[in-house]
Parts: C-alpha cells; structure tokens; sequence
C-alpha cells in the first residue's frame, strides 16, 4: 500500500488555489450539495437518534421519549441474535438477547415495538443487513394494521450486505444468495415501496474498522458500483431503482478531510451513475447519505470530552451537505447510553441547526483552497483504490480475495501505531490524562430480558396457525429454488405467523451459510 493511501492528509504543500471555480449547489455533479439552498429554505436534515435495547416496550419508550424531545426520525438498532436471523430461544442467542439492540423475532413483537407511533407520520431506518427483507415485511405489517398502505412509507433498510463481509461481520448466508435478496428488495420496493431507501451502502462501518477517509470513499462506491451491476443483471432499468439509493457515512475529528470527503463522495457518484450506468433522472444521479458521528473516536476515558468530538463532527457532516445525522453519546464508549446522555446527543444538533448559523448558507467552505485541493485529493486516493478493486474483478471479488480487509487492516495498523507512539494525539487517552477518572452512569439492562424473551417466542409459536405457518414456510423453501422474487413469500410467512429464525433457518438450509 502506498503511505499516502494511509495517511490521507499528504498532500503537495504550499496548498494552491483550485483551477476551476466550483460549480453552484444543486448542479452536477454535486459537488457542492443536492439542493440548491440546502438547509436555508428550513429543509433541515433528519434528526436521527440510533436506539434500541432489551425488549420491545423498552426501545418502544425510548423512541416516544426521543420524538417527545424533538427528533424528526427513527433509528432501530437490533441485537446481534436479530441481526444473524436467530429467535432468542435459539442456543446461539444465549446472553446477546436485548444487549447491542432491540429484541425482533416475530409481528407480535414489531407491534410492540411501534406501539402508538403513527408510521404514516415518521420515517424509520433500520440497522438491519442479512435478514433486512424479513425486517421491513414486519414493518410493512405492522403498518398495514395501522391502516397505512406500503405506498405511503417513508424510511430506510441498511441491507448493505458487502460491508458485512469487509468489516461488521453480521453475514448469514453466502454473497450469491445475499445479493438475490437485496436486489429481490430493490425490485419489490420499486413497484410496492416506492418511497422507501431500499438500501443505505455504508462507508461508516468501514471507517469504523480502520479505514482511512479515501479508503470509505472508495470501498464504499465500489460496493454502491457492485449493487448496481446486480440490479440490472435482474433486468431492472437503473432509473427504476437508482433514485432509492442512500448511503451512510461515518463523522470523524478532521473538520475539512471529512467536509471535502461528502464533497467529493457526491462528485464521484454523480459521475459514475451518468457516465458509467446511463442514468437519466437526476434523482440517480445524486448522492443522499446518513451520517453517524464517529463512535470508534469516543474514550471511555474522561468520557464527557466526547461531547466535544461529537460537536465537531456533526459540525463537519452539517458543513458537508448531509441529510440525516445521529449524534453518539458520550458514554458509548462505556455502553448504551443512557436518556440524559442521549438527550445531550440530540441537542447537540439542534444547537448546531437553530444557533450556529451554518444552515443559512449551502456548501459555505465551498471556493477554500484549502477544501477544494482536500476534495481533489480524496477524489484522486479513492479513485486510484477503485481501479485496483475493478482490476480484481469487483468488489465481490475483492472481497473474496482478501484485498479490501487487508487494506483496511493495514491504515488500521498505522493508526494505532501513531497512538502508541503519540505522533496523533488523542486527548486524555495518550496527552492530558487523569490520575483518577470520575465514573460516569451507564444504561442498566435488564437481567430477565432473555428469560422473558423466550418464553415470549415460544408463545407466540403455540398460538399460532400450525398448519398455515407450515405451508408458507413450506412455499418460501421451494420460492429460494426459483428466480422468482423472494419477498412476497417472505412477507406471506410472517403474516401466517412465522417466526425470524425460522424464515431465515429455512434459507439457511437452502443456501448454506457463509464462513469467512
């Protein structure tokens, strides 16, 4: 690896003045925002806060406290046992239930978890990658039993299934068959969902393993290139399903790296979907991302600096045009946070939209020499990674071969090292450190989540249609045989009563699974 695809800040110095005077926002390619006001005519962007704990009801009342306190967005974390298709009763969910996220495995307990939140009024994004198609049929459901047709849902499904194989690891089944099942969305979505994000291509979870801000850029479009490819070998035109496109980003403590990073991600996408796939309306052609702050930047040491951190990153991803934003906690670093830290978390952004006066001007670093080289440079980094991606025949090749993790793991490597040897300072974890740290509370979690949970499955399991669950689950074997889209028979299980690890053992049987 060449040291400056590590260390993304070389750049020629004495910085010089841009060539060309950037184009204005809302024109291709992006460079300088989507909109050509962005935040100034009031259009803020979603204020998402990630939650989800324990059982149904307690996620279900942490959501009603967060809306009650003025976010304009959902955002469900699910824990590991959902995220790998697992019922909690399943030996392999053993201590995991209700611990990095909230508790799914039947509609019962999607009704619990939106109970009284109007799903016509807000929109939702889901943390979920392998079993996103099995999450987003309960959600249609539940809306369904609210009287809100799936033609007027507003929301997100991560199903960024490539990431998880590079740097997350919540992969079930084997990259052939998950790709069926995110095209399989994309194509159900197109014509039932139309105003649904059917697939948010992350950056963030790269960023979060080790990679350096060139290395998300690239890996990230690479795999955005991967889905594409996979849409339209089903046969769907690039214009059908491209516009429900979004994308998830991390936020870290470079200001203006991270600022020219959205610039240039929009710049490259723009490019590659016009002048690679042929796109035509301008909704494909745009770049619309999530951005998290960055939750491997917090320290569990002298933990309420992370409020700082997080200020300037959201700051960062505000000045670089985002559209949705969650702001971490500052005891992440420690565990879930708690409603004080959260609220912190939350106002953090609204000080940032209603006081800072950012939001009056789009793109306002936009014509710095400073950020316009920063934006060429990333382009040019992540451009250079891309080719050798493509050179190993794509991203799913070069995931198969090892390339992408072996970079990752190497600007992880040199990360670490400056750390250690304090080159990068990080502020009372290697300079500026206590003698004595002042404890801070944490969530507590209940002990009795995982007791309950089971009994709570194996309910619902009894008093069910047997014989109507049997033969959905029955139609959705023989459907994983065929070309045929998955989805329909994947929402008709879980309306006969199926259960999470059932829909997905039955695929798991069919497909295998994979073991990286």
């Amino acid at each position: 690896m060449l040291l400056e695809q590590v260390h993304v800040r070389t750049y020629n110095h004495p910085m010089t003045a841009p060539k060309t005077t950037p184009l204005r926002p809302g024109a291709y390619p992006y460079t300088r925002g989507i909109y050509p006001q962005m935040y100034s005519e009031g259009r803020l962007w979603t204020m998402r806060q990630y939650a989800g704990f324990g059982s149904a009801e307690e996620s279900n009342a942490r959501y009603r406290y967060l809306l009650a306190q003025g976010t304009t967005g959902l955002s469900v974390a699910f824990d590991l046992p959902t995220q790998l298709g697992l019922d909690p009763d399943d030996p392999l969910s053993r201590g995991e239930v209700g611990k990095v996220g909230v508790s799914i495995a039947t509609l019962d307990d999607m009704r619990r978890l939106f109970h009284e939140i109007p799903l016509a009024e807000v929109t939702t994004s889901m943390t979920i990658n392998a079993p996103a198609m099995m999450l987003l049929s309960l959600y249609i459901l539940v809306a369904e039993e609210q009287g809100v047709s799936s033609d007027k849902l507003g929301g997100t499904v991560q199903n960024d299934i490539l990431k998880e194989y590079i740097a997350r690891g919540t992969y079930i089944y084997p990259p052939e068959p998950s790709m069926r099942l995110v095209t399989d969305m994309f194509a159900y979505c197109a014509e039932r969902v139309p105003s649904w994000n059917t697939i948010s291509i992350s950056g963030y979870h790269i960023r979060e393993a080790g990679a350096t801000a060139a290395q998300e850029l690239a890996f990230t479009l690479s795999n955005a290139r991967a889905y594409v490819r996979a849409a339209l070998s089903k046969g769907l035109e690039i214009d059908a399903f491209a516009p429900r496109l979004s994308f998830f980003f991390a936020c870290h403590n470079d200001i203006l790296e991270e600022v020219a990073k959205f610039r240039a991600a929009r710049r490259m996408w723009a490019h590659i979907m016009r002048d690679e796939f042929g796109a035509k309306n301008p909704r494909s052609l745009t770049l619309r991302f999530h951005t998290q702050t960055g939750g491997s930047t917090l320290t569990a040491q002298q933990p309420e600096n992370n409020v700082v951190r997080t200020a300037y990153q959201a700051l960062a991803a505000v000045l670089g045009g985002t559209q949705s934003l969650h702001t971490n906690g500052m005891d992440e670093a420690l565990g879930l946070p708690t409603d004080r830290s959260a609220r912190v978390a939350l106002r953090t952004q609204q000080i940032l939209a209603y006081e800072s006066g950012v939001t009056r001007y789009p793109d306002p670093l936009g014509g710095s020499y400073v950020v316009e080289e920063l934006t060429d440079g990333l382009e040019q980094n992540a451009l250079t990674l891309m080719r050798q991606v493509e050179d190993l025949g794509g991203s799913v090749r070069a995931i198969e071969a090892g390339f992408i993790q072996e970079e990752i793991e190497e600007a992880a490597f040199w990360f670490q090292r400056e750390v250690e040897t304090e080159t990068r300072v990080v502020v009372g974890v290697n300079r500026f450190r206590l003698d004595k740290e002042e404890g801070v509370p944490i969530q507590e979690l209940s002990a009795e989540t995982e007791g309950a949970r089971m009994r709570e499955v194996a309910a619902y399991r009894e008093n069910r249609d047997q014989v109507a669950t049997a033969n959905a689950l029955t139609a959705l074997a023989s459907g994983s045989q065929t070309s045929a889209n998955l989805f329909p028979v994947v929402l008709n299980a879980f309306r006969a009563g199926a259960t999470l690890g059932e829909v997905c053992g039955v695929l798991r049987r069919a497909w295998g699974e994979y073991r990286g």
